[in-house]
């Protein structure tokens, strides 16, 4: 299945999870829970606050060499959006992309993401996890804090 197809799918439209698309096509689920939505509004937020420009998209798809991943929060610079636009999905990771995991990711499949997303251009890949605790990942692998958003 293309992307194309899961986004005009009458049947696959307000689903209570998060779809995907492996690299074979193939359709996968997430749940999604009231606090993984709590959380994608508060940490867009706050890169939202912290930026001053460029543009917060949710659920953010991302063509990846393991398929079409979302990501669940992603901040695009204005220079992103010029060059790309709102096209879906993207064929480069806007420079932060943010992952919120739920009991139903496995640590292989959150680190996987993290390394997809990086590979296709995200500067930072920010995972937090249901307490709202966020790891911070670059070309040079776990840091600190984020070198693009500041507190």
């Amino acid at each position: 299945m293309e992307w194309a197809n899961v986004i005009s799918n009458p049947q696959l439209q307000n689903l209570p999870f998060k779809i995907e698309l492996n690299k074979w096509g193939k359709i996968l689920m997430s749940p999604a829970s009231n606090n993984h939505g709590r959380l994608q509004y508060e940490v867009g937020s706050h890169i939202d606050r912290q930026k001053g420009s460029g543009k917060i998209i949710m659920e953010c798809s991302i063509q990846t060499s393991d398929g079409v991943k979302v990501a669940d929060v992603a901040w695009a610079s204005d220079a992103f959006i010029a060059q790309y636009g709102y096209s879906t999905p993207y064929i480069k990771a806007p420079e932060i992309c943010v992952e919120i995991t739920s009991p139903s990711n496995s640590a292989g499949e959150i680190e996987e993401k993290v390394q997809l997303y990086l590979a296709k251009g995200a500067l930072e890949v920010w995972v937090v996890n249901e307490k709202g605790q966020t790891a911070y990942y670059t070309h040079e692998g776990q840091v600190i804090s984020s070198a693009e958003v500041l507190g």
